[in-house]
């Protein structure tokens, strides 16, 4: 006995100095290899500190620590650019106010992210900063995105061409580390009482299943609290959290021409209208106009647990006035439920985060649903309208840019049908699910009804052969005459899959909607069935 306790000891320490040995191993070799699990593994040597070591942990700490520097460097070049605006021309001023506005949101993003991984972080935590991590990039390539709409490029803007790609490998950079340090953390399977939520709204729900802290009504004829939905936005509470009840702005019936921001101070905001083509809110912004995409929005909402209900967005614009936006989407855990999208190119921009939509219809042609968030749409209708002449509709743009980005676009059990100006017409215009707007494009339609408008390849490239080997599309059990995927394109990127990937794609797994979306009062299916 006495041999065999001596030996189980001698074996335990040999266990416990190879485990030692094995991580000094792994520390010190990390200089040499840490870099190349990362896009950018020559900048992120070069930026490294001398002799730097440690774990992926300590390196993913590093890196933050220099997008944030980097993010509040390139705020203050932007604001100093600013600050003499009579000698810049109209245009530059807007994609200099998108890229200010943008870096603004990066700055409080990376200043929460590096408090909560001081701490010891759950799955869904992870899952959260994965999501502000992918956000944070969608942020600076937006700026890029708007740089590149202002022609010819000033100095101003050549200048700062360097400080935007560099912070772009930087915050690339830190989410592959993140990903690999944090975001492996073990899931919880979520509770039962999850798995089916299809709660009552508005007259019979508010103040019952939903928390609300204040009830105010908009109503131009004076009789409510406010005439204009951006008085009602402008007096809500500032920096409730989301966990202390929501604040709930009723618009009565009317058509309001107000462009409105919701900015990320205003949290746990809920905007309820009379219903669709009752209460409208309506603009005609372009990128044609001179506005930048992201500010041509007739709808913009950034404050996270945004909800809005019963509202028509519009943008008037036009086919022929191109970008033309009625919603910009940056809200993280927002919501839209039987809420219509009417424009033509770029109607609804699902710019960042994690959204969900529901029975809600959207309306356009030319890439009409784009963006990089993290987005489920369920229960809703797709209408390509009639396009410009020898323009083809394409129902996504998906804008995912990096490989570790956790965004995509999810479309649950919808109906794509043509608009009536566009099935009334003799047109030749082709219509299709989408196209890779950005390198790691992912699109998913499952489950749903395509009608005979959709091309048998279903998918159209943005040019050439990019980003056709790095895309992930993806069809699911989708029905309709406009579904059958035999002759389908045959790009590595494209896929018919099967119940198990299609998982990966629901509310539950997707944008973790099972844990939040219980509290809207919005109904949801948090899986396949």
């Amino acid at each position: 006995m006495a041999m065999a306790v001596k030996l189980m000891l001698s074996l335990a320490i040999l266990v416990a100095f190879s485990s030692l040995s094995i991580e000094a191993d792994f520390s010190f070799s990390q200089e040499n290899h840490i870099c190349n699990l990362t896009s950018y593994p020559s900048f992120c040597r070069t930026t490294l500190t001398p002799h730097f070591s440690g774990s992926i942990r300590d390196h993913g700490q590093f890196f933050l620590r220099q997008s944030l520097s980097s993010a509040k460097t390139f705020h203050e070049l932007v604001s100093s650019h600013l600050k003499e605006p009579s000698t810049i021309p109209a245009s530059t001023k807007l994609a200099l106010q998108d890229c200010q506005q943008l870096a603004e949101l990066n700055i409080d993003l990376l200043s929460n992210i590096l408090q909560t991984i001081a701490n010891i972080i759950s799955h869904f935590q992870a899952c959260d900063l994965q999501t502000l991590l992918s956000a944070i990039l969608t942020n600076q390539q937006t700026c890029l995105d708007g740089i590149n709409e202002v022609t010819p490029y000033p100095s101003i803007i050549t200048g700062l061409l360097g400080p935007i790609s560099d912070g772009i490998k930087l915050y690339s950079i830190s989410l592959a580390l993140f990903n690999r340090g944090w975001a492996s953390v073990t899931e919880t399977k979520p509770a039962e009482t999850t798995i089916t939520m299809n709660r009552k709204l508005l007259q019979e729900s508010i103040g019952n299943d939903m928390t609300v802290s204040e009830k105010v009504v908009v109503n131009p004829d004076g009789t409510g609290n406010f005439p204009t939905i951006n008085d009602a936005v402008a007096a809500a509470p500032n920096n409730t959290g989301t966990n202390n009840g929501y604040h709930v702005i009723y618009v009565v019936a009317g058509v309001y021409n107000e462009y409105v921001s919701i900015p990320k101070s205003k949290e746990n905001l809920i905007i309820v209208g009379d219903g669709i083509n009752r209460t409208v809110i309506t603009g005609n912004r372009s990128v044609v106009d001179g506005w930048t995409t992201f500010q041509s929005a007739t709808f913009a909402v950034v404050g996270k647990g945004f909800v809005a209900v019963n509202i028509t967005f519009q943008n008037t614009a036009g086919a022929a006035k191109h970008q033309a936006v009625a919603v910009r989407n940056g809200a993280d855990q927002s919501t839209f439920y039987k809420c219509s999208f009417e424009g033509y190119q770029d109607t609804l921009y699902t710019h960042s985060l994690r959204q969900f939509y529901k029975n809600c219809d959207i309306y356009g042609t030319v890439d009409f649903i784009f963006g990089n968030a993290a987005v489920v749409f369920q229960d809703c209708n797709m209408y390509p309208r009639l396009p410009l002449e020898n323009q083809f509709n394409a129902i996504t743009a998906q804008g995912r840019k990096d490989p570790n980005q956790n965004t995509g676009i999810s479309i649950q059990n919808c109906n794509i049908k043509a608009a009536s100006d566009l099935s009334d017409a003799s047109s030749s215009a082709k219509t299709y699910l989408g196209r890779p707007w950005k390198e790691y494009s992912r699109t998913v339609y499952m489950q749903s009804f395509m009608d005979t408008l959709i091309e048998a390849e279903g998918w159209v490239e943005w040019y050439g052969d990019f980003a056709l080997s790095t895309l992930y599309y993806a069809e699911y059990c989708n029905w309709g005459p406009g579904s059958n995927t035999s002759n389908r394109v045959t790009w590595p990127g494209y896929h018919v899959i099967n119940a198990k990937d299609a998982d990966d794609f629901t509310v539950a797994k997707f944008i973790q909607g099972h844990i939040w979306l219980p509290n809207t009062g919005v109904p949801f299916r948090p899986a396949l069935q």
